[in-house]
Formats: structure tokens, C-alpha cells, sequence
């Protein structure tokens, strides 16, 4: 491909945009970084063009702009954080992660680039924010789950995705008389071979987590009773349902709905924030 600075990049279909690549080849050797050999001095201006290029520098952005944020919010309300939490979550991670002595911890840090004040901040930074949306939302959380309840039943699934609708009807009719299981026909006929592996589980799967057009099949069906075959884009899908169960406000819930609120309340509070 020619990369020079007149060159562009054109669509076949008439009146598509072409843009102009820049010549990048030609800079090569100009680079600082080329002509020293030097792959490791890296500056803040080269990690901000980095960023760029991957797409990632916006979001970087967005996270910055978040974190000042939920600060400023936690002085606002005199939200404190006791050290011992602190220290306690950085037990916690050195513990996971077999970092048992100081010196390894030291090591690890160096090897990130990471001083220990960094690390402790950012610690600091996640208990804060966790500690700013219990405070704003904690109380909230019984009443969304009770009114959003069917929302968080769940399901132990299994499907089974086949190419043909006359292999489908063949093995829905088998499946029914008892000639083949539900988990033996996955295990030799889906057209997944991940999901063959595992006999047609999908997993424990939360209404919410199910697509819409599918739901109301899933949750209407009969317990460990195959469905009549569903026609999809990717194939002809026979649903089996093991056992329903319900909705229960686990701690991975509450989590859940508190995050959910806590994300809708920065964005908003930064859009605020932007046109003030």
C-alpha cells in the first residue's frame, strides 16, 4: 500500500470518504526513541499518543474526571474512611496474590512502576467510592429488588443449536419419547462445540440476563420438558429448563443494583458538571 502523504484511503462505492494517511514511514528514523535505541523511556506525552491511537484515551479521560468526582463528593458529605480499612484491603490483595512479605510486595510495586503511595491512594480511591455509593444508594437497595423482583429469577439452562429444522424436529421427538436425552443430543449434535463439551449448559442465567425475544419462551417452559424448536439466525434452538429459581437478594445483587446506581449518578453529575 502506498503510504504517502498524497495517498487515500477510497471505497469502491461511489462518493464514499477518502482520508488521507500520513506519511508515517518517512518519521521513522526522526524518532527520538529510534535513533537512541531507547524503548523504555517512555513520557507522559507518549503514553497520552498512545492512548489515542488505541481509542482508550477518551475513557482514560472519563475515569480521571470520575475519580475527582467521587473525591469531592466525599468531602461534601464528610464521608470518612478509617485506616485500618484501608490497610485491611491492602492485607487482603498481598494475601491473594502470595505476596506475603514486605519485600515481595516491594518487588511486585517496583515491577509495576507503582510507588507505595500510589498504591495506597488507589486503594484508598475504590473504598472511597464504594463507601460514597452506600451511602447514597444502600438504603435503596431492598425496595429495587423487591420492585424489579422477576427481573432476577433465575434459570438452570440448557440449549441445544442445530443447522436443520428437520434435524431439530427429529431430535425434539426423540428427546420426548425418552430414545435420546436432552444432554446426550447437545453433547453430539449442537453446532457449538463448547457448549457439546458441556452437554448444552448455558449456566444459572438471570431473566435480565436473557435475550428478550427468548425470555418469555424460557420462563414459560416446563420443567425438564424439551421446547419445540425455535428458529434463529444462527440455527434451529431446542430449549431445556432443569429447574427454576427464585429470586433471592444475594450480596453479588446487591452489588449489582447499587453499581448500576452509582454509574447512572456519576454520569449525570458530570454531564451536570459540563455545562455548568
Amino acid at each position: 500500500m502506498n503510504l504517502s502523504a498524497n495517498s487515500s484511503i477510497s471505497d469502491s462505492t461511489e462518493g464514499r470518504l477518502s482520508l488521507p494517511i500520513p506519511n508515517v514511514t518517512s518519521n521513522l528514523h526522526r524518532d527520538r526513541f529510534m535513533e537512541e535505541k531507547n524503548y523504555f523511556d517512555v513520557t507522559a506525552d507518549d503514553v497520552v499518543h498512545f492512548l489515542k491511537k488505541q481509542f482508550k484515551y477518551q475513557h482514560t479521560c472519563y475515569s480521571i474526571s470520575s475519580a475527582r468526582l467521587i473525591r469531592q463528593a466525599v468531602l461534601d458529605r464528610a464521608l470518612d474512611l478509617p485506616e485500618t480499612q484501608v490497610q485491611q484491603e491492602a492485607d487482603r490483595y498481598r494475601h491473594e496474590n502470595g505476596l506475603e512479605h514486605a519485600a515481595d510486595t516491594l518487588n511486585w510495586l517496583h515491577q509495576q512502576q507503582v510507588t507505595p503511595e500510589e498504591w495506597e491512594e488507589g486503594i484508598r480511591d475504590r473504598l472511597l467510592a464504594d463507601r460514597l455509593s452506600q451511602h447514597l444508594f444502600g438504603r435503596d437497595i431492598e425496595r429495587v429488588f423487591a420492585e424489579n423482583r422477576s427481573n432476577y429469577e433465575s434459570v438452570a439452562l440448557y440449549q441445544l443449536v442445530v443447522p436443520y429444522e428437520q434435524l431439530a424436529m427429529e431430535l425434539f421427538y426423540q428427546i420426548e419419547e425418552s430414545e435420546i436425552s436432552f444432554y446426550e443430543a447437545a453433547h453430539l449434535y449442537d453446532i457449538d462445540i463448547e457448549r457439546r463439551r458441556k452437554c448444552g449448559f448455558e449456566g444459572i442465567l438471570a431473566r435480565w440476563q436473557i435475550e428478550p425475544s427468548l425470555s418469555p419462551v424460557i420462563f414459560g417452559a416446563q420443567v425438564q420438558q424439551v421446547t419445540q424448536p425455535i428458529q434463529r439466525d444462527d440455527g434451529y434452538h431446542l430449549i431445556w429448563v432443569e429447574e427454576f429459581l427464585e429470586a433471592t437478594l444475594t450480596e453479588t445483587i446487591s452489588k449489582e443494583i447499587m453499581d448500576n446506581f452509582f454509574q447512572d449518578w456519576v454520569l449525570s453529575e458530570l454531564n451536570h458538571a459540563r455545562h455548568l
